[in-house]
């Protein structure tokens, strides 16, 4: 009898220990509402997606060792893991992002990219999940505004929605994204302008928003962004000038301006800064090229075509520490082209279309 006792004891102890280190009810539900609002046809991404326990070899989820929670979902379309490999072909998934996954409140990692085909809208909810910290939905066909209040999410340090379908301007509610440090909404169509409270994102040092339909001037406020080493505005609807306080920023390496509608003068704050990387061209900049060039000039590429330059190539250029790539060409400038290290690897390109440059590659003065 005593034997019988335990037998039953351990079975019941067993069982119980299943369904405490299982998922909890709520976050099996969320997923299968979220999974039920998509359609992958070819590689099966969801078939492991079966049983009662979420956290037990579902694709792409992953729990907390301690709740049982569901604290990741990781779904990329594009991957080196056998799925793809046995498939010989990336993913392609249509359908959209289910609002049930706002019930998933302990998620701290979203990342659905590179699908192709899903669609809809980024569910306004997202912005309830208090500890999320990567949101990556880039590589979709994801329509609608980015949420009004996103800037409630304090911890998010990632928010990747390039490559999409985004309509709407940025919010000002950005601003309040304290932790963010990857910001990445290129290829869509955003309008309005960029707002002031931008300078607000202190841990931000990527800031990546070409191909937009982003309009007005370049706030001031940008150079409050102390760690920023990378931002891209590039093939935009800016206008205005410049600022020069562009050029004092600590840490910014990389500046792509290019295809815009700035004007005004090129700040020499930019020339003899830190910045390794500079593309303003096709804007309607005008004036000279600030004659600062110096040991702290140090250019892997500096593009200043299409523009409204005019007077001579600077003669300090030839002082610069580095000059990798450079492209003056289409613009107005006239006079000898420096003698310089520098100038020995380029071509013609760089300097043709001008009202009367002279001297090698080009023609002799």
């Amino acid at each position: 009898m005593g034997t019988f006792l335990w037998c039953i004891t351990t079975v019941l102890a067993f069982i119980v220990s299943l369904t405490v280190n299982a998922c909890p009810p709520s976050d099996l539900a969320a997923l299968l509402a979220f999974k039920s609002a998509l359609h992958e046809p070819y590689l099966g991404i969801f078939n492991s997606w079966t049983g009662n326990d979420c956290c037990n070899k579902w694709y792409g989820v992953t729990c907390d060792p301690t709740t049982k929670r569901v604290a990741d979902i990781a779904l990329r379309g594009e991957s080196e893991d056998p799925i793809f490999q046995k498939a010989k072909r990336t993913g392609y998934m249509t359908g959209s992002i289910s609002p049930a996954i706002c019930n998933l409140d302990r998620l701290a990692n979203i990342i659905i990219a590179d699908w192709k085909g899903i669609s809809g809208i980024v569910p306004s909810c997202v912005t309830s999940l208090t500890f999320l910290r990567h949101l990556d939905l880039t590589g979709n066909q994801i329509s609608g505004q980015i949420p009004a209040d996103i800037g409630k999410l304090s911890q998010l340090t990632v928010l990747n929605l390039a490559d999409n379908k985004i309509t709407g301007s940025i919010p000002r509610s950005m601003g309040n994204l304290t932790s963010l440090m990857h910001l990445d909404l290129r290829n869509n169509m955003i309008s309005g302008i960029l707002p002031q409270t931008i300078g607000k994102l202190k841990m931000l040092s990527r800031a990546l928003l070409s191909g937009n339909q982003i309009s007005g001037q370049l706030p001031n406020t940008i150079q409050h962004i102390y760690r920023l080493s990378d931002l891209d505005l590039s093939l935009n609807r800016i206008s205005g000038p410049i600022p020069e306080s562009l050029g004092k920023m600590a840490v910014l390496a990389t500046l792509n301006l290019d295809g815009n509608m700035l004007s005004g003068t090129l700040p020499a704050t930019l020339i003899n800064s830190g910045i390794s990387i500079l593309n303003v061209s096709k804007n309607a900049i005008e004036g000279t090229i600030p004659d600062v060039f110096g040991p702290k000039s140090y250019f892997m590429v500096m593009d200043l075509s299409y523009n409204k330059l005019k007077g001579p190539i600077p003669k300090s250029i030839a002082t610069a520490s580095y000059v990798g790539h450079l492209d003056l060409s289409y613009n107005h400038l006239c006079g000898a082209i420096p003698a310089g290290s520098w100038f020995d690897h380029l071509e013609a390109s760089s300097f043709t279309n001008n009202d009367c440059l002279c001297g090698k590659p080009l023609r002799a003065c």
